[in-house]
């Protein structure tokens, strides 16, 4: 599998946007005690939850469509190796993609909540 070390790239990239998400994320719901420095960036820069909201929505996008992708995959090569079995391959992948399609609901709405409720 030489688009293995491809796929590690990708992660280790995505977790470190997911952090620097995280980090502007804590400056943006700062709240009650902060420093003078974080009011004053907060007061230039109100709506930094806009763009975490952004780059949380598109790693929710490309992580579904990632994990559907390897889904179907697995599924079509399952069915191609053994056509006999079609409806079980079918039925066994079927719950995992409801499941992960619900998270990526459930994390859109979120994102949607953030950002009308900010």
């Amino acid at each position: 599998m030489k688009n293995s070390g491809l796929f590690r790239r990708a992660m280790v990239t995505v977790f470190l946007v997911v952090a620097l998400v995280s980090v502007l994320g804590v400056t943006a719901f700062a709240q009650g005690g902060e420093s003078e420095e974080v009011k004053l960036a907060t007061a230039q820069n109100p709506h930094w939850h806009y763009l975490g909201a952004a780059f949380g929505l598109g790693l929710i996008v490309i992580g579904a469509a990632l994990g559907i992708g390897k889904f179907a995959a697995a599924a079509a090569e399952g069915i191609a190796r053994q056509p006999a079995a079609a409806v079980q391959i079918s039925g066994a992948v079927s719950l995992p993609l409801y499941l992960l399609e619900g998270v990526a609901v459930i994390g859109e709405v979120v994102i949607l909540l953030i950002v009308l409720l900010k």
